[in-house]
């Protein structure tokens, strides 16, 4: 059998009893060839009928993501506002529209990664939709911002519904981050009301909420961060105790007042906070560090400032944080500042750990015996250390500390 000039099938027939005659071969020949016709025409059915059904899949999949949010699952921004117009008529009054803004969303990207982030995003959504009536709109509008429009809903039972999403968001965590969320609500009651102002008046009730519920959270969250540094790395909760104890002895050589000696502890037990989005496997290996290990550490003073700049009260130690690792002669890192361009608690908090990081363990350093790190900062003032500390430290604090 041929089809376009190529052999699809070879069909043998046997009979001792008969000669087949060329005819017969012919006829058969035809039969066979009408029946191949057949299968292959049965077959572009079938194909067709696949491309149709592919086509169609492919159709709702792009017109699903054209209006649902890819993390979520929840309506898109452009949905959200297609049925906003659609929905502002007379007969859905009265229109409730609630706001709401997961609190803490950055901070858990910069500490915890964007996986984490994602599945508090995820887990938000799952909150909002399981509180929510089967035919209320939810969706994300974008970052960490959720709208629920609810039709023919009073001012009351869309205040219901925010309890229930309070509620639930009250017992609710992902890894060791509690879940948090602001909000805010307004009603549309007459038509000529603008439903846009009532979309902007239930985000800045959702925005003064958050002024107040914001700060706190991220405090908490903080304390969740060091937590769980400490919880994983036993050494770094030692390491920044010993630290901070050191910040304080050389603010008291300095004739620092009780308020800078706080904030000197405080800075001392939060200058490896950056640490938490560092490799597990990096922090504690025992061999000595690669050099694409040791760029992955460099990366915790910028990780620690992000982190703590987020909350107002520790946006002046996050700067501190931030250039702990510069040195004296502009050899540091992350920028390169120099001499007094580094913050002189950042000088400080430099030479604590440093002296902290020779005389105590440490995966990835090698133990000094005391006079030799003492050596090593002697000979490094006026490089590494800032050479006025590093005099107040070597002649002062180690003798009267017994460091």
């Amino acid at each position: 059998m041929f089809d376009r000039d190529k052999i699809v099938a070879v069909v043998g027939v046997a009979n001792r009893e008969l000669d087949y005659t060329q005819a017969d071969a012919s006829n058969l020949t035809l039969l066979l060839n009408n029946v191949w016709t057949l299968l292959e025409r049965k077959k572009s059915e079938e194909l067709l009928i696949k491309e149709k059904d592919l086509l169609k899949a492919t159709l709702y999949s792009v017109e699903y993501l054209s209006y649902h949010d890819q993390l979520t699952g929840l309506y898109n921004r452009r949905f959200f506002q297609e049925e906003l117009k659609r929905l502002d008529t007379k007969r859905n009054l009265p229109i409730s529209v609630i706001m709401a803004d997961l609190n803490g969303l950055k901070l858990a990207n910069d500490a915890f990664g964007h996986d984490l982030g994602d599945k508090l995003l995820q887990k938000t959504a799952e909150i909002i939709k399981s509180s929510c009536r089967e035919d209320d709109i939810i969706a994300r509008l974008g970052g960490d911002e959720f709208v629920v429009l609810l039709p023919n809903t009073s001012e009351q039972q869309a205040e219901q519904i925010v309890n229930r999403i309070v509620g639930a968001c009250s017992n609710a965590q992902v890894g060791s981050i509690a879940l948090s969320l602001s909000y805010g609500w307004e009603v549309k009651k007459t038509i000529d009301e603008d439903i846009n102002e009532i979309l902007k008046k239930a985000e800045n009730r959702m925005y003064r909420r958050k002024l107040f519920e914001s700060p706190s959270m991220r405090s908490i969250t903080i304390q969740t961060i060091i937590q769980t540094l400490y919880e994983t790395h036993e050494l770094e909760e030692k390491h920044s105790k010993r630290v901070s104890d050191l910040c304080v002895a050389i603010g008291k050589e300095l004739s620092f007042g009780t308020r800078e000696l706080v904030e000197l502890k405080s800075i001392g037990l939060l200058h490896d906070i950056g640490k938490i989005a560092i490799d597990k496997a990096i922090l504690s290996k025992s061999t000595p560090l690669t050099d694409m290990e040791w760029m992955e550490i460099k990366r915790h003073p910028e990780i620690g400032y992000r982190i703590l700049s987020s909350v107002n009260d520790l946006s002046e130690t996050a700067q501190y944080v931030l250039a702990h690792h510069e040195h004296w002669d502009g050899s540091g890192y992350p920028k390169g500042l120099k001499k007094n361009e580094i913050p002189f608690k950042a000088r400080i908090i430099s030479l604590a750990d440093a002296y902290d990081s020779m005389t105590s363990f440490r995966p990835y350093c090698t133990i000094l015996p005391r006079k030799e790190a003492i050596k090593q900062i002697r000979d490094s003032a006026g490089q590494q250390f800032d050479p006025q500390l590093a005099k107040v430290f070597i002649e002062r604090v180690i003798e009267r500390y017994n460091l």
